[in-house]
């Protein structure tokens, strides 16, 4: 793949044969995030799961103390009394049935994130072939599938994120932008890593954690040392 001079010349800061500490890390990100946008600062973690076991999976959320940056756009699936509470919390778009054809056949997918009501869940299921594939299917694992719409839309919007194997067992998920100060990404990756650590499925043999990389939308890799973690 071939770079631009502005990429390749902020890559000669990194080493690509070194593994940095997580400060160290993230200083060198924020200083390789040169683009004319507020480019997301991303962890792709790779682990040493094997996610074609059930018991193997790595699936969760976890709130990042300072948000991701980014205006989260939510869709709550709900009737009767959890319509108005929704709308309340702040939900962007509330609704149920009627919903279906408009995702379904006129390509409608205006949000980010998806909550529904456990009774719900009948009706959401029809658009398990849209909503899987793009990771927007409600999953209670990630507090999406609750009773408690409020907490969740709260959640959502103070900067909960999800995190899942891929097919590579590698996890990737934002912890900022690079217009957050060191200390705010240091804080959210440090939330981030102890949600994963604690998620270790107990059939993973061997090391978990293989490899960490922190990057900038447009940036050089930079490894992270997972000797701590």
């Amino acid at each position: 793949m071939k770079h631009g001079k502005k990429y390749n010349e902020v890559a000669k800061l990194v080493d690509r044969s070194a593994a940095y500490e997580p400060a160290e890390a993230i200083a060198l990100v924020k200083k390789t995030a040169v683009a004319k946008f507020d480019e997301t600062i991303e962890a792709h973690i790779r682990t040493g799961c094997d996610g074609r076991h059930a018991e193997q999976q790595v699936r969760g959320a976890v709130v990042l103390p300072n948000g991701t940056g980014k205006k989260v756009r939510v869709l709550v699936f709900a009737k009767g009394d959890k319509i108005n509470e929704a709308e309340a919390a702040g939900a962007d778009h509330v609704g149920g049935e009627e919903l279906i054809p408009r995702i379904q056949h006129d390509g409608w997918l205006d949000f980010d994130v998806v909550v529904a009501t456990p009774d719900m869940m009948g009706v959401v299921g029809r658009l398990g072939k849209i909503l899987g594939p793009k990771g927007l299917m409600p999953n209670p694992k990630a507090g999406t599938v609750t009773m408690d719409v409020t907490k969740a839309i709260n959640d959502i919007k103070a900067g909960k994120i999800e995190y899942r194997l891929d097919r590579a067992n590698i996890i990737h998920v934002p912890v900022g932008k690079a217009s957050f100060s060191e200390e705010a990404l240091g804080e959210n990756f440090k939330a981030l890593m102890e949600a994963i650590v604690k998620a270790r499925p107990s059939a993973v043999k061997g090391q978990y954690l293989r490899s960490i990389t922190l990057t900038s939308t447009m940036g050089p890799g930079v490894k992270v040392s997972v000797a701590k973690f």
